[in-house]
This record gives structure tokens, C-alpha cells and sequence, in this order.
């Protein structure tokens, strides 16, 4: 009687008693159990019960928890280290732009608590949403969510599905306007490039785009990206793009910043393949710099060898194997372009062909227009980035609008790896990975006391760049966890 009220089954008390050298039959238990007014206990799985295949250990499930109930809790934690970015998440207020964007919620869970989950995957470089069960018993990832521990990944894939394209598109104006607010990124040059997001769901839906990752044609989601030249801040983001609307995406990210950036006097950077003539006439007319490069053929490249006169310039950027290009300028008109535009010709810039630059900047000095042009790499390096730490081609969801979803949260993670990287001493151009490596990866211990979190780092090489970290300046409190102060300890 007392180990069913316990809730044993009559299997289990049959165990109990054979330790005890008493055989009993199951049947007779379980009519001794009927004559005593228990009835039988309802089928529960196995995980239920508590037994698992090759007896592995099941996590508890991911709950909202109050600083307070954690009163005097101490743990060990691998993943501590993405609390270092918790200072600039207040200071970039996430949890109202998050309330902003009117994200759907479940009964259990908030949109919060959803989406910090999932940053904090980005953080700590979980290559896919299926690994997350290497984090679902630390504490630490999940206290930094809001929760006991991180959900399970059915439950984070089944909240991306959720969000619709409306949802994605709030979520990004919201974050940009932030970012702008806080003058993190000037947005006067604008670089925009392609990339093909491999992916493996509906081969009825899904096109094929040149992959350069892949260094081949696949199926997959098209995406363009926006960086600022300047601070290389990711500021858009569009995904699962059709090859019929991939020419007017540059007129689409121009309603968008129009919206965010005021007065309007940004210059757009891209490569020849990303729009039309035609749409280059749209971006003249509203008055939008753009330098780009023209379509070249056979012809044109041999027609260089004539024209005259050719003149040398220094382009202004350190470390260029070849900073001392020759030029030729003209002014030219393009088929379906209204008026004329401004054509460079660059060549002993390393490469075999000439380039042609076209601008309708008139008066920008061309040392300053080619080198603008030639910082165009570092969007190709944003994007090789977010592919090889943010593991963007790591996608296999059957759902396209997830895509966009997981760019959004590597422009989000990207940013918060920017702004820490701005506060090492040496490291402030240093990449995600990098940062992560010697900074971010390793454990610590976690304590709450008097509705403090403190956060002590495991002795590591790099803790006195850390330790000379002004964190004082930033922002202390944790607005998502009711306002807990963290604090830093490092050894």
C-alpha cells in the first residue's frame, strides 16, 4: 500500500518484494491492491516512468523562472560565456524590440523567452537547432533565457513556424530602428550582395541559385543582404527570394531604409548581377548614390587597349597588394538608364581584365570611389562569417520562412559579437569566431544571491583583456530577468 501511494506499478512492487526474497505473482498484487481501493494506474510511457533507451538521462522541461525562487543557487555552467553579451542586449533594449514586433507566444513559454533561447544557440556557435540537446541540462544558457533550462528543439523549430513573414519583417524594423537610435552604424555606404542559402525542403518550391560556398548551382533559398561599410553591421535581410523578383530587391530595400535612415544620403554598393540598368535609372531619379560595376563582354574589354589618356591613383587603404591602379574616366549612357553616368575603368589591379566601374557620383575623387568600391569584400566577408560560425548553410528545415527567421537571428548575434568586440583592447576588428574561441567558449560558475547574478570565468589566457573591459559604463541590470544586476569575476 505505501509503494502505491508512492505510484509504483505492480511490476515494480513485484521487483521491491523479490529484493526482499518475497515472490509474489503480479496478479496477486494487483488484486491485493484492488481489495485494499486502489485502482489500476493509467499506461505511462516510458519516459513517464522514467526509463529511457540505454538508460540516458531526460531533461526537465523548460519552465519560466523568478531570480527570486533561485535565491542562493550555485552551479556550474559551459555555456556562462553567453552572459558577457547580456550588457549590450539591455543596452540594445531586445526585449522591447521583441514586444514591438507582437510575436506569438505559447501558453508556457513567452516570445522572449523563445527567442533568447534560440540567441543564445547563436552565441555559443550550436551549429543546428538538433544540437541543442548538448545544452538542455546547463543551467546557465537556460537562466540567461529566463528559464530553468533551454526548450527542447521540437519545441524552438515548432515556435519558428510559427512566425510568419509579417512577424520576421516587424522583428527586423524594430532591431534596425534600435541599432540606428543608438547611432551604432552611420549607414552612409551600404553594401548589398547575394547569397544561396542551401536547403533541402520542397523541390516543387525551392530554385536554383549559384551557391559560391558550394561553388556550384543549387537548390536553395535566395537571400540578400545589407551591411554598412563602415561599422560592417548586418541592416537587412530579405530570404527566399525568386529568381523573377531578384532584380527589383535593391527597389525593396530601398522602401525599407527610406523608413530608417533620415535624412536619406546613403550610396549603395553592389556587383554587376544584383539589378538592371533600369533600376539603377529608378535609384538616379529618387536621388540614391549607388557605384556598381558595368556588364563587361569581349568588345568592351578590347576596345580598353585604344582609349586614352590612362592616369595612376593610390587608393587610400592599408595593406593593398596593388594600391596604385591605373584609371579612365568617361561619361557614358547605358541602354534603359535615363541620362548619363560616370564610367571608371581600373586596371593593374591585380586581375587579368579590366574593371568597369559606373557611379552617378559626378564628383567624388576616384581614388575615394574605387576604394569605396573595393571595401565591397567585406559584405562577401559578412556573409562568409555568418556561413561558417552562424553555420547559416547548416539549415534543413522543409519550412522556407525559417530561413529568413535564422538570418534575422544571425544579423541579431552578429551584432552583439560587434559591439563586445568594440570593447576588447586588440580584438575590435577580430571575427565571431575568433571572439568566441578566446573570449566567449568556456565554463564558469553561476551564483544568485540577494537578486544578484554573478558570473565567475574559469581562469583563462585572455581574462586581463575582460578584466580591463569598462563594465562599469554598461548597462548592469538584465531587464528581461526583472531587472537582476549581473556582475562579472574573472580569475
Amino acid at each position: 500500500v505505501a509503494w502505491r501511494q508512492r505510484e509504483l506499478s505492480a511490476g515494480d512492487i513485484a521487483q521491491l518484494l523479490h529484493q526482499e526474497a518475497v515472490d509474489i505473482s503480479v496478479r496477486t498484487i494487483e488484486r491485493i491492491l484492488a481489495e485494499e481501493g486502489f485502482k489500476k494506474l493509467p499506461r505511462r510511457t516510458q519516459l513517464k516512468i522514467g526509463r529511457t533507451i540505454g538508460g540516458s538521462e531526460v531533461p526537465e522541461v523548460a519552465t519560466p523562472v523568478a531570480i527570486e525562487r533561485l535565491e542562493g543557487q550555485r552551479f556550474e555552467s559551459a555555456g556562462a560565456g553567453v552572459f558577457l553579451f547580456a550588457p549590450f542586449i539591455a543596452q540594445l533594449n531586445l526585449d522591447a524590440v521583441i514586444k514591438e514586433a507582437k510575436l506569438p507566444e505559447s501558453k508556457s513559454l513567452s516570445a522572449t523567452n523563445y527567442l533568447f533561447s534560440i540567441l543564445a544557440l547563436k552565441l555559443l556557435g550550436t551549429e543546428r537547432h538538433a544540437h541543442v540537446d548538448g545544452h538542455v541540462f546547463d543551467p546557465g544558457p537556460g537562466l540567461f533565457a529566463g528559464l530553468n533550462v533551454l526548450p527542447k528543439c521540437t519545441a524552438l523549430s515548432t515556435y519558428s513556424y510559427s512566425l510568419d513573414a509579417d512577424h520576421l519583417l516587424r522583428l527586423q524594423d524594430a532591431f534596425i530602428r534600435q541599432v540606428m537610435r543608438l547611432a551604432l552604424c552611420s549607414g552612409s555606404i551600404i553594401n548589398l550582395d547575394f547569397h544561396t542559402i542551401p536547403h533541402f525542403g520542397d523541390e516543387s518550391v525551392l530554385q536554383e541559385h549559384w551557391a559560391g560556398a558550394r561553388g556550384k548551382r543549387m537548390k536553395g533559398a535566395l537571400t540578400l543582404l545589407a551591411q554598412d561599410a563602415d561599422s560592417r553591421l548586418i541592416l537587412f535581410s530579405a530570404a527566399d527570394i525568386q529568381r523573377s523578383e531578384a532584380d527589383d530587391q535593391i527597389l525593396a530595400f530601398l522602401s525599407f531604409w527610406r523608413g530608417i535612415k533620415k535624412p536619406m544620403d546613403s550610396t549603395f554598393i553592389f556587383d554587376s548581377k544584383l539589378t538592371t540598368y533600369e533600376n539603377l535609372s529608378e535609384l538616379n531619379l529618387q536621388k540614391i548614390g549607388f557605384i556598381t560595376l558595368r556588364r563587361r563582354g569581349h568588345k568592351l574589354v578590347a576596345e580598353t587597349e585604344n582609349l586614352k589618356p590612362w592616369r595612376r591613383i593610390t587608393i587610400p587603404h592599408d595593406k593593398r597588394e596593388y594600391p596604385q591602379p591605373m584609371v579612365h574616366e568617361s561619361r557614358i549612357a547605358l541602354r534603359g538608364y535615363v541620362g548619363e553616368v560616370r564610367q571608371i575603368i581600373v586596371r593593374g589591379n591585380g586581375r587579368e581584365k579590366p574593371a568597369f566601374l559606373i557611379t552617378n557620383d559626378f564628383e567624388m575623387p576616384a581614388e575615394l570611389l574605387v576604394g569605396n568600391y573595393a571595401r565591397r569584400w567585406r559584405v562577401e566577408n559578412g556573409i562568409a562569417e555568418a556561413v561558417k560560425f552562424f553555420h547559416l548553410n547548416a539549415l534543413s528545415s522543409p519550412i522556407l520562412i525559417k530561413v529568413h527567421f535564422d538570418v534575422i537571428m544571425t544579423m541579431i548575434a552578429d551584432t552583439l559579437y560587434c559591439r563586445l568586440a568594440r570593447q576588447l583592447r586588440g580584438f575590435e576588428d577580430c571575427d565571431a569566431a575568433k571572439i568566441f574561441r578566446n573570449f566567449v567558449k568556456g565554463g564558469g560558475t553561476v551564483e544568485v544571491r540577494d537578486g544578484n547574478i554573478t558570473v565567475k570565468f574559469s581562469k583563462r589566457a585572455h581574462n586581463p583583456v575582460l578584466r580591463s573591459v569598462a563594465w562599469s559604463t554598461l548597462p548592469k541590470q538584465m531587464p528581461w530577468l526583472n531587472g537582476a544586476n549581473l556582475s562579472f569575476q574573472f580569475s
